[in-house]
């Protein structure tokens, strides 16, 4: 039996890297993927190619950013499936910033507004849903928002990420008798998000001296959503290789 059989699973940020591979890989073990996104003809091919390949998904265009758009999704899922299983809030964006005092504040309001506020409406709007179905959210955060770990300058990205864990351990806490919240932190991760291809940069700071595949994040997604992580709740959990050590 797959793990998800019978799921109906939301992902943001779902058309390329992380959330392209969990989606694919959560339809892969039985669930009905709703790709929620802002390219549209990656969004449909993604859908297409897991239909093609025997799954159940569709492409959903919305902007985490966007609270009118978030609505419009949760009523899509709820009115064709009838009900939300999982959601797993992966979408943010990683712009390249200047040193802090050339740091434009909107830049800042920028990437607060889709990598932190956008876990938050999300989560707002769905989890009425999910307490019905005794559903599960996972948060894609980073190693760059942990206690223990420092990004470079990263001012914006760090913080917004340090929110997305802290909103997940509060989740977890308040909401965990219907609604398990875990989340995850990936170190340096191959997706298009990285410019510069040169991966070998990074190995030096890596123990396993490798950076990670966006299958390999997928399948910690996956069993994490499932209900053989059915005692995981609140749950900070680093994908990175051991970068964060």
């Amino acid at each position: 039996m797959n793990r998800l059989d019978g799921k109906v699973a939301i992902i943001t940020g779902g058309t390329s890297g992380m959330g392209e591979a969990s989606a694919k890989r959560f339809a892969k073990a039985g669930a009905t993927v709703v790709i929620a996104g802002r390219n549209n003809e990656r969004g449909e091919k993604i859908a297409a190619d897991i239909v093609g390949n025997n799954g159940n998904a569709v492409y959903f265009h919305a902007d985490v950013s966007n609270e009118t758009e978030v609505m419009d999704l949760i009523v899509f899922v709820n009115e064709r499936y009838k009900k939300i299983d999982i959601l797993f809030n992966n979408a943010g964006i990683f712009p390249v910033t200047p040193s802090l005092e050339e740091m434009e504040m909107s830049d800042w309001d920028t990437i607060m507004d889709i990598n932190a506020s956008g876990v938050v409406r999300m989560t707002k709007h769905a989890i009425p849903f999910l307490q019905i179905t005794k559903g599960v959210i996972l948060n894609n955060a980073s190693v760059a928002g942990m206690q223990s770990f420092a990004s470079g300058k990263t001012y914006a990205y760090s913080a917004s990420k340090a929110a997305v864990i802290q909103f997940t351990r509060m989740i977890a806490k308040v909401y965990g008798a219907d609604v398990r919240a875990n989340c995850i932190c990936p170190g340096v991760i191959d997706t298009p998000i990285f410019v510069n291809r040169d991966f070998s940069r990074f190995h030096d700071i890596i123990p396993m001296h490798r950076v990670g595949t966006a299958e390999e994040v997928a399948k910690v997604a996956n069993f994490l959503v499932s209900d053989d992580a059915g005692y995981i709740n609140g749950a900070v959990i680093p994908v990175d290789g051991g970068q964060s050590l």
